[in-house]
């Protein structure tokens, strides 16, 4: 999963936990910034095999405190999401957990979960399966998938719970890519490596405008999606990268940008 090419102020130990306090010991999200040709790429790695990465409280915590972190950082340009548990990426929310909270705790952790997928910007959905466990999806849940497939769709699957296989998902428009499982069981991550590879020559700031463009734009009508869209233009009018992309394509040559 690729989050924002951000402007990004510090150089990210490798890899580095981000937990406090009594989890410090076991941290359940460490991030991790690639050398080499793949270096301004991160990954966040999401390590909490015994719940097979489920959404719990010091789960959102810590990838919170990740993303705050990374948010600042220059030398960021692309940004990967990685399982380390073998065969699972993110089993949702995390249902034990909130069975033991009472109704205060849980709309309090819904909340931090919305903003948590908020930042994260990512309608990936394999399945929306709350209904069958006497719940509705939260996170945004049901707003982004009737975004995504169209109002009659998306109720179809949350209301039946349906679990979804990655060509469905792919045929339904929910996911760019499906790849054939290798031995090591890290196709999906060399894809999604391969992608941001792609992402990463290209310049930083219109990529993170035209990221806030097609976000703020798809929750508003065309005319206001039209006026953001001018804002974020013109917010990049007067880059260097875009003064040397316009250089590099007068010279024949390949731009060399900055992110500034």
């Amino acid at each position: 999963m690729l989050l924002r090419a951000s402007t990004l102020a510090r150089r990210l130990p490798r890899p580095r936990g981000c937990a406090s306090g009594p989890a410090a010991a076991a941290p359940e999200i460490q991030v991790r910034a690639l050398e080499g040709p793949h270096q301004g790429i991160a990954e966040i790695l999401m390590d909490r095999p015994r719940a097979r990465n489920a959404l719990g409280n010091v789960f959102v915590s810590q990838m919170l405190e990740a993303l705050a972190q990374l948010r600042g950082d220059r030398q960021v340009r692309v940004l990967l999401f990685r399982s380390v548990v073998k065969g699972v990426f993110c089993a949702g929310a995390d249902l034990k957990e909130r069975e033991q909270m009472n109704e205060a705790a849980v709309g309090a952790f819904v909340q931090r979960l919305r903003g948590l997928m908020s930042e994260i910007a990512s309608s990936a959905v394999m399945g929306l399966i709350e209904t069958t466990r006497g719940l509705l999806p939260g996170a945004g849940g049901t707003q982004r998938l009737p975004r995504c497939l169209g109002v009659p769709l998306a109720k179809e699957l949350i209301f039946t719970g349906r679990r979804l296989t990655g060509t469905q998902a792919q045929a339904l428009g929910l996911v760019n890519h499906t790849v054939a499982q290798n031995e090591e069981g890290t196709a999906a991550y060399l894809r999604a490596r391969e992608l941001a590879q792609e992402i990463l020559p290209q310049a930083p700031i219109a990529v993170r405008l035209s990221k806030v463009a097609i976000d703020q734009g798809m929750e508003v009508d065309i005319a206001s999606g039209m006026a953001i869209e001018g804002l974020c233009y013109a917010q990049n009018i007067p880059t260097r990268d875009r003064l040397e992309g316009m250089a590099a394509f007068r010279e024949k040559r390949s731009p060399k940008f900055v992110g500034e």
